[in-house]
């Protein structure tokens, strides 16, 4: 045996290096992203700080105050030691209904976004399976509900359950937010229905609900989650807007809507009641869609970000490649890509 061949076998007997799964692979293309990791850890942490502040249900925080009880008026209401974030105009403390609008506007944005998630999934696996009449016919009915503007749907629904509390609230909206979803999943099962696996499947003698949920609904798992992410972040808006207008949680609960609703008239005098809840919502809303971003990047390998300084790293010396031949900026761009 030559020393060719010999080199040839060793490397044929050297043991590989284990398969890594999809959702390996898909974790640490979302780890590499420091802006999505950097929103999920800071979202975490401020539904965790709200949460040990004022407590939830029975379960009393670390602070002092409850966000129900009338307290006597401190710098006529202005932010102290005693009340950093200030108190209302009728003496409650700011921080602690500050806190309690944190909790129920990511309540509300958690469930609407479960309960569209899973409506929406049905309704566009089933359609984009079967296609044909059923097909049709939920497109159709998604299209009458697409028309209907969410802010007209969410005033009826909140000023119907409004006064259930935030769960019931986000229930209800959730059932009349999934249109979106439908047409993203439903145009994912069109072309995951026409691989191979599926018709192996079908060879097998899977059943139809078995190759949906089994089979195609896990590759398409990805726009579901991206799309869920999505949802989330406008779900914080919605509410908030409901709040603002009357129809959404309603006293003695509170939301961060209802919370610049409620202090509108106090934006040249005591502004600090505006701006809390205010940069609140912003915040939340923007970190949610951090984290959606990084899910996208995520799942779909081949949306890559654009980095410059990485270019100009990489740029070669007079804009000459290897070669000598001279590269120009698409070049050069492509080569980075």
């Amino acid at each position: 045996m030559s020393q060719t061949d010999t080199i040839i076998a060793d490397e044929l007997q050297a043991p590989t290096a284990p398969p890594v799964s999809q959702g390996k692979l898909i974790w640490k293309r979302f780890l590499s992203n420091k802006v999505a990791v950097t929103s999920a850890i800071l979202f975490l942490l401020i539904v965790l700080f709200s949460i040990s502040a004022i407590g939830i249900g029975p379960i009393h925080g670390w602070w002092k105050y409850d966000y129900k009880e009338l307290n006597d008026q401190v710098s006529q209401g202005a932010p102290t030691w005693e009340h950093p974030f200030g108190q209302d105009r009728i003496g409650k403390d700011y921080f602690a209904l500050t806190m309690r609008g944190i909790q129920n506007s990511v309540l509300v944005m958690v469930v609407l976004g479960l309960i569209a998630s899973v409506v929406g999934v049905v309704v566009g696996a089933v359609a984009g399976y079967f296609r044909g009449v059923i097909d049709a016919i939920l497109m159709r009915i998604t299209d009458v509900f697409i028309v209907i503007p969410a802010l007209v749907i969410g005033s009826v629904v909140g000023h119907m359950y409004g006064g259930l509390g935030a769960f019931f609230l986000a229930l209800m909206l959730g059932f009349f937010s999934w249109m979106g979803i439908a047409r993203l999943v439903r145009g994912e099962f069109l072309s995951l229905r026409e691989r191979e696996f599926v018709e192996a499947a079908r060879v097998a003698g899977a059943s139809d609900m078995r190759i949906i949920f089994k089979h195609i609904l896990p590759n398409a798992i990805g726009v579901v989650i991206v799309a869920s992410t999505l949802i989330m972040a406008s779900a914080i808006l919605l509410e908030t807007a409901l709040s603002f207008l009357g129809y959404g949680i309603r006293p003695p609960d509170v939301s961060l809507g209802l919370l610049i609703s409620s202090n509108e008239s106090a934006f040249q005098t005591r502004p600090w009641l505006f701006w809390w809840p205010g940069s609140f919502i912003v915040i939340l809303a923007l970190l949610v869609n951090f984290v959606g971003d990084g899910l996208r990047d995520a799942f779909d390998p081949r949306h890559r970000r654009f980095n410059l300084r990485r270019m100009r790293e990489q740029e070669p010396e007079e804009g000459e490649g290897d070669d000598g031949t001279p590269r120009t900026g698409a070049a050069l761009a492509e080569d980075v890509l």
